[in-house]
């Protein structure tokens, strides 16, 4: 049964927005169009950078691998990043020339993830800007906040037995640097979730909020919402 995807979905896209904002908005698309995943290597190495663009939570700057396709993209940020055993990924859904989304599932028949990617430069390469589940809707921090220990995350989700799982991340490693459990609603049925999370100081200056389900058999994600955060110095 779909749970009140299209209220949700929108709430938690509001906040989205202000990364691709940031990235240059969606603005007139130009002629040309991106070029099909089949029209490129869907991975390339080169020399790391330890600069993490600003918006971009995935791929690591700091390691060689870059994304010449917006699908191998949202693979790699959804198995390595989220935790997905083995995702079922669907096609790019172009925005502008530069954007897009690509909807991601644990299973045929599971809860939709919609991962957000947009090419940036140097390199033109695909970076994730974030992700959305129609059943996890993250209401604050809001994208791009910077955030100070401890901090209140809020919201509202359904999941199995209501439980959802919180990660602080910070860029560069997949380790994260505060985890903490809290309730929502279950059954199918939207409930509103807070949790404050302390952390430590993170050697880094950005990174991420997690909220996932996780399956109860194999401990691999099952649906995750993602925004992108700075940690105030």
């Amino acid at each position: 049964m779909r749970v009140g995807a299209r209220p949700v979905l929108a709430a938690a896209t509001m906040g989205i927005a202000v990364v691709v904002a940031a990235c240059g908005g969606t603005g007139p698309a130009p002629s040309t169009s991106v070029p099909p995943a089949t029209t490129a290597p869907s991975t390339t190495s080169t020399s790391p950078s330890t600069a993490q663009p600003s918006t971009a939570i995935w791929p690591f700057a700091s390691t060689t691998v870059r994304y010449t396709s917006p699908i191998a993209a949202a693979r790699g940020f959804a198995r390595t990043y989220l935790g997905f055993s083995n995702p079922v990924v669907g096609p790019f859904q172009q925005g502008d020339s530069r954007s897009g989304e690509v909807e991601v599932r644990a299973s045929p028949s599971g809860v939709v993830t919609t991962v957000l990617v947009r090419m940036l430069a140097p390199g033109d390469t695909w970076w994730v800007l974030g992700s959305v589940a129609s059943t996890l809707a993250l209401h604050s921090p809001a994208a791009l906040s910077p955030i100070s220990s401890p901090v209140t995350l809020t919201g509202e989700s359904t999941a199995f037995e209501g439980t959802i799982n919180l990660e602080l991340r910070q860029d560069g490693t997949l380790t994260p640097l505060a985890t903490a459990t809290t309730q929502g609603g279950s059954k199918g049925q939207m409930g509103p979730f807070t949790a404050t999370v302390s952390f430590p100081s993170p050697v880094a200056g950005a990174g991420a909020i997690v909220v996932r389900t996780i399956s109860a058999e194999d401990g691999a994600t099952e649906a995750a919402s993602t925004v992108r955060i700075a940690y105030a110095r």
